[in-house]
């Protein structure tokens, strides 16, 4: 019956609707649940790669990188003033969001040719990413309470300084293959797949500085707004140290 439950949340959230009022009151069961799926989707990505590591073959770098990514997130947001913003909130929205890399499974490379299968590997990366970035985009605006420029700032600040971050290392193409599935077509690479890696950096380079410019206006802002709020509190109620949290 808990099952079920976790099931029709687990399909509503990823339709963009608001799961039902178990996921509040039984958050570590729902936790547990998400990461089974972040681990059968870690375990799905290499299941035929001769390459893959046996970690990979585990599914344990999954798991790893949705406690790493939120984490991130929950670093990096706080400042923009986000409601209820707890590393477990995070952590469960990360872990049950994991469902659309179960694409990554699929082995088109056993039906296809290479140059097709590559096509339709990197049409399932765009998917998962884009699935990805619209349900953050809910989250944060349902759940964390953000607005406007703030939630698009708060989604595109995080995923341009990982690209960067991958850029600075030269791992960018190496990432790309991975996420696409190029399981063992090392010699696939392309300059179609070499100019997509350039043209995500670049537009990365050149909206970062943009991104982050809007993100120290609206931390500061936010930060002015706080102490407005705590001095507001403290003449009405006598005292500085009442919040408005």
């Amino acid at each position: 019956m808990l099952l079920k439950t976790f099931l029709k949340d687990e399909y509503r959230l990823l339709t963009f609707r608001a799961p039902s009022a178990g996921i509040r009151e039984h958050p570590r069961a729902y936790l547990a649940f998400g990461l089974v799926l972040t681990w059968a989707a870690g375990i799905g990505r290499y299941w035929d790669s001769a390459e893959a590591t046996l970690s990979q073959h585990l599914g344990l770098g999954y798991i790893g990188y949705v406690f790493v990514f939120a984490l991130v997130l929950w670093i990096l947001l706080a400042p923009l003033g986000p409601k209820n913003w707890t590393y477990r909130n995070i952590l469960l929205f990360v872990a049950l969001t994991s469902p659309p890399a179960l694409l990554y499974a699929v082995p088109v490379e056993m039906w296809v040719s290479p140059a097709t299968a590559l096509a339709i590997n990197s049409g399932f990366l765009a998917i998962v990413a884009a699935w990805r970035a619209a349900l953050l985009v809910v989250f944060l605006k349902r759940a964390a309470g953000l607005r406007g420029s703030t939630i698009l700032v708060a989604t595109l600040l995080p995923l341009a300084l990982i690209v960067d971050g991958l850029a600075f290392l030269n791992l960018g193409h190496l990432v790309y293959e991975t996420m696409a599935g190029l399981r063992g077509a090392a010699g696939l690479s392309s300059a179609a797949e070499y100019g997509v890696v350039r043209f995500i950096c670049t537009v990365s380079a050149l909206i970062t500085p943009v991104l982050l410019t809007c993100y120290v206006w609206i931390a500061h802002e936010n930060q002015t707004r706080r102490k407005l709020g705590m001095a507001t509190s403290g003449d009405r109620f006598g005292t500085v140290s009442v919040t408005t949290a």
